[in-house]
């Protein structure tokens, strides 16, 4: 029987059918991705696909708008409970927090750059330490090439305490301070990235802990494991230790379980905490500003967060993360 021969009566009743089933069809991709975020079930190649949840987010609409103008009220129903969800989990980075962390001790600004094997132009870094204030300076994918770099742009003179494990390729680690490190160190974790650490204590601040962070990236199946154990052997908060700062790139989102968990044990992550938690850092080149934020700058919450920018750096895929912080006097 051809669409012809069907009575002309039951026509609309089978294009109903087929328009709802092609509505709940166009929602479930957005209901499983709630699911999926709000359990903190990225596993294989969910790790990846969970960076986009803010595009998904955005997506969420779709569903709910064709149902809403198709009066199909059940899908209608389910997409807006899936999209009030997905925008529960993504805007609220868009929104300062009520609570920033202290807003009255020493002001501290920090910023880190993963320098692409040590790639990244030394004059722009050092601009932005010297026009921003800068105190401390993370950088990861530090080669040799960009440790010679530095030097001869003239960092010594600007931040001359430095704790510095420069390696050929991406594995290098390094940590640029103006004030004296009380203590300092590398460490190389579980994927062979260093991260190099140290106790920093700003005059009339207490001292703090600052590392230079750079986990795993999940870029493929043998690589996944490491990703998430990198992440969970980040330093945790602790009360009864000296405040933390972990800064760098962290090849994890705020849609990865693994990095909130690591938050949760008494971090803010410093550009949600000011509203500006959605602007991308990476890939950035060639005047593209990234699709995912991967960068970050986590804070203890005895610490307050003032201020975060991005800043495109040349001949770096990642842009630079600047955060003005104000930590307790000691």
């Amino acid at each position: 029987m051809t669409i012809t021969d069907v009575p002309s009566e039951k026509r609309p009743a089978r294009r109903s059918v087929v328009l709802s089933g092609f509505l709940w069809l166009l929602l479930a991709p957005g209901a499983f991705w709630l699911v999926g975020r709000v359990f903190g079930l990225e596993r294989g190649l969910l790790i990846a696909l969970f960076a986009a949840t803010p595009f998904v987010a955005a997506w969420t609409l779709v569903p709910l708008l064709a149902a809403l103008v198709a009066r199909r009220w059940a899908a209608a129903i389910v997409a807006g409970v899936v999209a009030f969800g997905m925008a529960a989990c993504v805007l609220p980075r868009a929104l300062p927090d009520l609570d920033r962390g202290p807003s009255e001790g020493v002001a501290l600004r920090v910023l880190t750059i993963n320098m692409l094997y040590g790639q990244a132009d030394p004059d722009e870094i050092l601009a932005l330490v010297r026009d921003n204030d800068v105190a401390v300076l993370a950088v990861q994918e530090f080669a040799p090439r960009g440790e010679s770099a530095l030097k001869a742009a003239g960092i010594d003179a600007l931040l001359p305490y430095q704790q510095l494990t420069a390696e050929p390729e991406a594995s290098g680690s390094g940590l640029y301070s103006r004030y004296p490190m009380l203590t300092q160190d590398s460490r190389r974790n579980g994927g062979g990235f260093q991260q190099a650490y140290a106790t920093i204590q700003a005059p009339g601040a207490v001292a703090v802990h600052v590392e230079s962070v750079h986990p795993l990236a999940p870029a493929g199946p043998h690589m996944y494991p490491g990703w998430s154990a990198d992440i969970s052997a980040q330093p945790s908060a602790d009360e009864s230790a000296e405040p933390r700062i972990l800064l760098g790139d962290f090849n994890a989102t705020l849609d990865h379980a693994v990095l909130r968990d690591l938050i949760d044990t008494g971090y803010r992550d410093a550009a949600d905490a000011v509203g500006e938690g959605l602007v991308t850092s990476w890939p950035s080149r060639g005047g593209f500003d990234g699709l995912v934020t991967i960068d970050h700058v986590l804070v203890d919450e005895r610490i307050g967060v003032d201020e975060v920018q991005v800043h495109d750096v040349t001949d770096s895929d990642h842009r630079a993360v600047l955060a003005s912080l104000t930590l307790p006097v000691s």
